[in-house]
């Protein structure tokens, strides 16, 4: 947004909270290009859709969060419905076993009162009455102590379940609200560019779209290894795609989804979100950046590009501008991070 970053659709519980922006460059025409004076008058208006799109870009990255917690959180009610089937299954063989032994006992001369109490619904209370445990045998007693220990397990999971799952509709609904937001700012945007007249929108187009498409000159920079080699041939093939809030590729992506596309072509994955891809390796000074690094900006790590040599970065700017190449210093608060 300001700008660069994406936005995408999940609920904020996913803590999943938002990670695709809008990558949009926060000051297009100051920091891609500058815009001939005759837009002078327009200056406000192209400020406010620079100003809108790095909040998209924004939204869209809490988006990806939101929706990356929603995938995590699914993954885990889905494990937990696995285990509270099975343990459904040993209860029913316990209780199968408890049946045969009453059935048994029902056969030889009448059911003895303290198995009628195995089968009620409270085996706590059967337990409780230390006169009926005397009545059985240890091995009676020590078979409804583990159907006792297994309800109770049973009863946890399942609550721990229904937990997930009213925490997966939270971020289900998160999910929804950023995305919402996200279009809310692309309309507003829009709405904003059309208004312009005919040579605004025509010097603010070549404005933000000042980036090279074509491979500038990386002075002969070479990744430092073969995992950085593979996802900086990756970003590279990825130049000239379109800007897709939310996406991941391979046809469009938003900044922090194009990272995430590079780098699992060389077998690594990477946080969804541009916020979690800062810490995602080690820190390093901008004046040490080699090819295959991730370079995070503004102070909240709302945009994201891959630096591929001689001051270069790859990256999805945001919509309407394709994936490129641009000037490692673009926008402000770079942060560079080794993987």
């Amino acid at each position: 947004m300001g700008s660069h970053r994406r936005l995408a659709s999940t609920s904020s519980g996913f803590d999943r909270g938002a990670s695709a922006a809008l990558c949009v460059l926060s000051a297009t025409a100051a920091a891609l290009g500058a815009v001939p004076a005759t837009a002078a008058p327009h200056d406000d208006t192209r400020a406010e859709v620079d100003r809108l799109y790095e909040e998209a870009e924004k939204a869209t990255e809490a988006y990806n969060k939101a929706d990356e917690r929603a995938d995590a959180l699914k993954k885990q009610v889905g494990t937990a419905q696995d285990r509270i089937a099975r343990q459904q299954d040993r209860i029913n063989s316990m209780r199968e076993t408890l049946g045969s032994l009453a059935g048994a006992q029902y056969r030889s001369g009448g059911l003895d009162p303290s198995l009628a109490l195995l089968f009620s619904d409270d085996p706590d209370d059967y337990l409780d009455k230390a006169a009926a445990l005397d009545r059985i045998t240890a091995h009676q007693a020590g078979e409804l102590k583990d159907l006792q220990s297994a309800m109770r397990e049973l009863a946890q999971e399942r609550a721990e379940a229904a937990g997930q799952l009213a925490e997966l509709e939270k971020s289900r609904k998160a999910v929804a609200s950023h995305k919402k937001t996200v279009e809310k700012k692309l309309a507003q945007a829009r709405r904003l560019l059309n208004s312009l007249p005919s040579e605004e929108r025509a010097a603010y187009d070549r404005a933000s779209r000042s980036g090279r498409d074509e491979m500038p000159d990386l002075g002969g920079a070479l990744p430092p290894n073969a995992r950085a080699a593979a996802a900086v041939a990756a970003a590279r093939a990825a130049v000239g795609k379109p800007y897709v809030w939310g996406a991941t590729g391979p046809s469009g992506f938003d900044c922090s989804g194009l990272m995430v596309w590079s780098y699992r072509h060389a077998g690594v994955s990477l946080p969804r979100t541009s916020q979690g891809q800062r810490y995602a390796g080690r820190q390093v000074p901008l004046s040490q950046a080699q090819p295959g690094d991730l370079v995070t900006y503004r102070g909240d790590a709302s945009h994201v590009g891959m630096y591929v040599g001689n001051g270069q970065v790859i990256h999805a700017p945001y919509p309407g501008a394709p994936v490129r190449y641009d000037p490692v210093g673009m926008m402000p608060g770079a942060t560079v991070t080794r993987v």
